[in-house]
């Protein structure tokens, strides 16, 4: 197996965490060492179960991050390329892999190239790495002024990619999440990828894909997964509803997925609102983690969902303050009303990481109402069931046929059958 294959992310927005400013420092300030505050939460993650840690933005850029202005230089807001080389050394010494997050779909327009193209027009030395749009001005990213889209038939975009990609890996970074992978097509991708795999074969390669073929961004753009938002949909969409047939029907798209790649599994992320606020019903965060926990992929753990944070997403400026709150300096700085959560994490991850075939586990639905279901996760001879109800009443349902132990949760098990309490979930595994 591959090295990320035995992965467990916990994902950081790095400017949120820190509680860095929200606009670029001005060029005479000094930088500030705030990415050495993620040292403070290594033995956190690894505690909670987890071996990667997931780093959003932590380039130079004029806001959010995802504007970025210089991909070889860390943010002074986060502190400075010796900063983040020390925190990679620092993870690498236990065990933990750090991702990084590249945004080459689209750069801020305080980018170097972009400036001189922006002045100079069709005089430009990089005039061809952006294209004009009807209205006088540039392509941007689904409308965003700040976000001037790259030109990817341009040939020199693609070696600056490559450039950036090797840089850091070079420097002990274990793979990338691609931002905004599904609005770059996919030949660019291959010629990216390819390049990169060319020198580092063992890096992970993951692409933010939210719509379109997903399969095809790993067989066509040459990327190892791409993010799962399907099945992050159908998690709490199912149990909000009620209609746990959305979620058989996501998992059986799951299934095929799996076919040709793990993909990238989440119920939170800096993008979207917190799983604890999207719930209608606080008991069914529970439900949400156990899915997560026992199909088929690679997951991950947006920092502060292991504590049931809550935060809406919202449609205005400003509007991701809630889901990317400022962390305390260390662990010790938390409040305590989240450690329940934090400790069924660590139980779930700690189950999934005993039965590391989860990670290609294809999923069969053995029961379904609209309340109740149950369904196996295997692969190669392995197995374990699960059972969710969703109801405020309590539930009795069939197992399949192969005899079942008690593994974790407040169901009982007996004679084929699991008794759930309302809200209740079970796990069992083979050979009881």
């Amino acid at each position: 197996m591959h090295w990320s294959e035995h992965a467990v992310w916990w994902h950081v927005y790095p400017l949120g965490f820190t509680g860095a400013e929200r606009q670029a420092l001005p060029p005479s300030a000094p930088p500030v060492p705030r990415l050495s505050r993620l040292a403070n939460w290594l033995d956190y993650l690894i505690a909670l179960g987890c071996n990667g840690l997931a780093l959003g933005p932590v380039f130079a850029s004029q806001t959010h991050g995802y504007d970025t202005v210089d991909h070889f230089r860390v943010d002074p807001r986060l502190g400075t390329e010796e900063d983040l080389l020390r925190l990679i050394e620092q993870a690498s010494e236990r065990g933990v892999r750090v991702l990084l997050d590249g945004v080459f779909n689209h750069v801020g327009r305080g980018f170097p190239a972009f400036a001189d193209a922006a002045v100079h027009g069709p005089r430009s030395r990089y005039a061809s790495w952006f294209r004009p749009a009807p209205d006088g001005d540039y392509a941007t990213f689904e409308g965003h002024h700040r976000l001037v889209a790259l030109n990817h038939d341009e040939p020199e975009v693609a070696d600056y990619v490559s450039r950036v990609m090797t840089h850091w890996l070079e420097r002990g970074v274990s793979g990338w999440r691609l931002d905004a992978a599904y609005a770059v097509p996919a030949p660019f991708w291959r010629t990216v990828t390819d390049r990169v795999r060319a020198r580092f074969p063992d890096a992970w390669l993951m692409g933010e894909v939210i719509h379109g073929d997903y399969a095809s961004y790993v067989t066509e753009g040459g990327l190892d997964s791409v993010t799962q938002y399907e099945l992050w949909k159908a998690v709490w969409s199912s149990l909000n509803d009620r209609n746990l047939f959305e979620l058989a029907w996501a998992l059986k798209r799951h299934n095929a997925l799996l076919e040709t790649f793990a993909p990238h599994t989440f119920v939170g992320n800096h993008d979207v609102t917190r799983i604890a606020s999207r719930l209608s019903e606080p008991r069914h965060l529970e439900h949400a983690l156990v899915i997560l926990c026992t199909v088929g992929g690679i997951p991950a753990i947006y920092s502060g969902d292991e504590l049931a944070f809550r935060g809406v997403k919202e449609d205005r400026e400003g509007g991701d303050d809630a889901i990317r709150p400022a962390f305390p300096d260390d662990p010790a700085g938390l409040a305590g009303h989240g450690r329940p959560h934090y400790r069924l994490h660590q139980d779930l991850i700690g189950f999934r990481r005993r039965h590391p075939w989860l990670v290609r586990a294809r999923t069969e639905v053995a029961t379904l109402t609209n309340t109740a279901i149950v369904y196996t996760a295997g692969h190669d001879g392995e197995a374990v069931a699960v059972a969710l109800n969703a109801a405020d009443r309590p539930a009795e349902l069939p197992l399949p046929p192969g005899g079942w132990a008690h593994a974790a949760g407040g169901g009982r098990i007996h004679e084929g059958r699991v008794s759930l309490p309302p809200a209740g979930w079970a796990i069992a595994t083979a050979g009881g």
